[in-house]
């Protein structure tokens, strides 16, 4: 820890945000190609490519699960990042589609592993004083590598072969562990360790549930542009255009989390959280009536100011309301439901885009995100409002 009590940038917080880019930009790069990839090399049909990308998912949060209640360590991150590195590896070997199917299981444990010490240990290394603030600058990795992910997977598949993502992916991977040995991590003894009869409250922090199913919510509402906007612009000639639409999500991301971070840390959540969920729903609506480059665009622009600051400001306030000995558990259970929304979405939007089309899927998606305004209003912002008047 640096000498000086409110210094957010130190080495630890660097090396804490560049490992977690480079994981969550190999989950995204391998997520938005690996269905084509199992369709082209193994023959996969698309009910069984969608279970190669969700399984995945699955492994994350059996990774999340089992990392919350541990107590967490240096070795705990070095042991998920030498298991990332193993099962990267293993995408380069031919051993039929279930050999496949294991290894993203196992992929995916591994990254379930290693971000969440990464996002409980960051949690640890900020300033109180500055949480808000710093969380924010850390999830700008996340939302980076949610934007170049995808755009980097597709440019790859396009032009080069699989097996270039997979170096890629490792290159990122040995840059990670590399980096992972000169980290201070402090040593925080899990409270869940102290009451094992309490299984369900050692595997998911209560208190995180009410901030967490507004992060599900979220995230499946997201998780339809990650899954299905590249067929949607297909329907609508755009595809050019879309992958720069991450692109430019992730520039509006960039843009407002420093401001939005510090305005949170001075002024309590509300203040953001309400014109996220607005900016989210009109960048939905706008979608579903895109016709051109310019509205697609737009769209991309709002939803990042909006989805972009609900989750990085849903995750601090995850952390903020946990005692120190529980900051991974929340940070697991916070996860948890990011990656539910992530996992669940597509498939459960995958079964109605046939009745409403993409457009109407984006419609729906649209009131379900101006509903979760009121849910957050309910679950969180009322409470909220109410330390804020105490706190003046």
């Amino acid at each position: 820890m640096s000498h000086s009590v409110s210094k957010i940038w130190t080495k630890d917080f660097f090396i804490l945000s560049a490992v977690n880019f480079f994981l969550t930009l190999v989950y995204f790069l391998l997520n938005a190609t690996v269905t084509s990839y199992a369709v082209n090399e193994f023959h996969a049909t698309t009910g069984q490519s969608g279970f190669i990308a969700g399984i995945f998912i699955i492994g994350a949060l059996l990774g999340r699960l089992l990392t919350g209640r541990l107590v967490l360590s240096k070795k705990i991150l070095i042991s998920g990042l030498v298991l990332f590195l193993a099962t990267v590896l293993l995408y380069f070997f031919d051993f039929g589609i279930y050999f496949l199917i294991l290894n993203r299981f196992l992929n995916g444990i591994s990254v379930g592993i290693a971000t969440t010490v990464v996002g409980t240990v960051v949690a640890l290394v900020i300033p109180n004083s500055r949480r808000g603030e710093g969380i924010s600058y850390f999830a700008v990795s996340t939302a980076l590598a949610t934007g170049l992910g995808p755009f980097i997977g597709l440019l790859l598949s396009q032009n080069a072969n699989y097996n270039l993502i997979f170096i890629f992916s490792l290159i990122l991977g040995v840059i990670s562990l590399g980096i992972s040995f000169n980290l201070n991590v402090p040593q925080v003894i899990n409270q869940s360790n102290a009451n094992k009869k309490a299984l369900f409250s050692n595997l998911i922090d209560p208190k995180t549930i009410p901030i967490a199913i507004i992060i599900f919510v979220s995230a499946f509402s997201f998780s339809s542009i990650l899954s299905y906007i590249n067929l949607y612009a297909v329907e609508l000639n755009l595809v050019s255009t879309a992958s720069f639409f991450f692109m430019v999500y992730t520039v509006s991301v960039l843009i407002s989390r420093p401001f939005t971070g510090r305005m949170v840390d001075r002024l309590g959540p509300n203040i953001i959280m309400y014109p996220a969920f607005i900016l989210f729903g009109l960048g939905m609506i706008l979608l579903s009536f895109a016709g051109s480059s310019m509205p697609l665009l737009l769209a991309g622009v709002l939803v990042g100011l909006g989805f972009g600051n609900i989750s990085s400001i849903s995750q601090t306030v995850a952390v903020s309301q946990a005692t120190p000995q529980r900051v991974g558990l929340a940070t697991a259970t916070f996860m948890i439901f990011m990656d539910l929304g992530n996992g669940v979405g597509p498939s459960v939007l995958g079964l109605i885009i046939p009745a409403t089309g993409y457009r109407g899927m984006y419609q729906i998606l649209t009131i379900i995100v101006f509903v979760s305004l009121i849910l957050y209003y309910f679950l969180h912002g009322r409470k909220a409002k109410m330390k804020q008047q105490q706190a003046l």
